[in-house]
């Protein structure tokens, strides 16, 4: 007898669809931890600008202006928004402001660099 081995039509079509189900459970789960990963950023980016008004406080002995919180936030990322409104911090690219307020209750957001930062807020 001779039989011509190999996989017939069924059988490929078969594991094509077996490997686009798992392909299609596989995204969703993969943009749902590319989001995680974003907003993990954000909130270290937050951070990072709180610690450095804690820090220019423990310093400056007094509330740093938001010209010179800047000096006291690592990172190569970061820079003093044109408006004055916040610390714009930049994640993959995008820019995100963290938004600086003039009193401790972050109620009167900050206008020009020059004001002094009694509250950090959160991602404008």
């Amino acid at each position: 007898m001779n039989k011509q081995g190999g996989f017939t039509l069924i059988e490929l079509v078969a594991v094509l669809v077996i490997l686009a189900l798992l392909g299609a459970m596989a995204v969703p789960r993969f943009v749902d931890v590319s989001n995680d990963a974003l907003v993990a950023a954000q909130n270290g980016s937050i951070a990072a600008v709180r610690t450095g008004h804690a820090m220019a406080i423990a310093e400056l002995k007094t509330l740093p202006r938001l010209n010179q919180l800047i000096n006291y936030i690592g990172g190569k990322n970061v820079a003093v928004e044109a408006g004055g409104t916040g610390i714009e911090v930049t994640i993959n690219g995008t820019a995100y402001t963290v938004g600086t307020y003039t009193d401790t209750t972050c109620t009167t957001a900050t206008a020009d660099p020059t004001d002094l930062v009694g509250c950090v807020g959160s991602i404008l």
